[in-house]
């Protein structure tokens, strides 16, 4: 049985691609503040039908989805049936819950939705985790150094010589006992990327951060591509690029698709 951890590895190494593409999709976004849910479901699926062979994966954000109560939650189906077989669907949940209700969110977005990964908080430790990573070809990422500007609150405290943020990184190491846990660096703290790879060799990285919030894409290949791979997740700067048309969505992600190429190739 291939683990998720080899299958997102092939999956790079077949489009030759770290692009990893978030559907934060919203009226505020597309400049509409009108704009209906049919109306996002269409833009949804011009970004998808526009990039759907340079991304490795996409990152449907559920709270996107969740804002619009039942109907948000049929719109999420239907995202879901879009997808082309070749790519990954991450589901971005950041759950943290434990025992039978981390196992009934972990039914709801691998058995329900689908999705071949999620996004998780370690906060209440391992039994939080473990009902996410029982099957070796589903995957999660788990928070470790976010790029959000109040990051530091918790993950740089400091326990004898390491960060909590590190702590985490050397935790997930050891429950990788089935090849399908990854990390969340943001592209904002491109040096600690390195400091994560210390404790976490080979784990994959999703690195959000890069574009609207200014990480540095060329530091984060760099960084995350040493001793394992890394996705390099995308959202505002590609999916509500210039005039919102498919061409100009197409556009942003072959260049960000290309300039990581540059970076491997160096």
């Amino acid at each position: 049985m291939d683990s998720f951890n080899s299958r997102l590895v092939n999956a790079v190494n077949d489009k030759k691609s770290h692009l990893c593409i978030g559907l934060d999709v919203n009226p505020e976004g597309i400049n509409n503040h009108n704009a209906t849910i049919e109306d996002l479901k269409f833009y949804t699926q011009k970004i998808i039908t526009a990039t759907h062979d340079l991304a490795v994966a996409f990152k449907p954000n559920l709270g996107f989805y969740e804002r619009w109560g039942s109907e948000g939650f049929k719109w999420l189906e239907e995202t879901m049936d879009s997808f082309e077989e070749d790519v990954l669907v991450i589901g971005d949940a950041k759950r943290g819950d434990i025992g039978n209700t981390a196992t009934q969110y972990a039914k709801s977005l691998f058995e329900h939705f689908g999705f071949d990964a999620v996004t998780l908080s370690p906060y209440m430790g391992l039994d939080s985790i473990a009902p996410f990573i029982s099957n070796p070809k589903k995957g999660v990422f788990i928070l470790c150094k976010t790029s959000n500007p109040s990051a530091s609150d918790f993950q740089n405290l400091q326990q004898n010589d390491k960060k909590l943020f590190e702590l985490v990184a050397e935790k997930c190491f050891i429950w990788n006992e089935k090849d399908n846990i990854g990390l969340v660096i943001g592209a904002t703290a491109p040096e600690e990327i390195l400091s994560v790879r210390n404790y976490a060799p080979g784990l994959p990285l999703l690195i959000p951060g890069v574009g609207a919030q200014g990480g540095s894409l060329e530091k984060s290949m760099k960084h995350g591509n040493k001793d394992g791979i890394s996705i390099i997740n995308v959202s505002r700067s590609i999916i509500f690029s210039t005039d919102l048309s498919e061409k100009s969505i197409r556009k942003s992600a072959k260049e960000y698709v290309d300039k990581m190429r540059e970076c491997i190739d160096e």
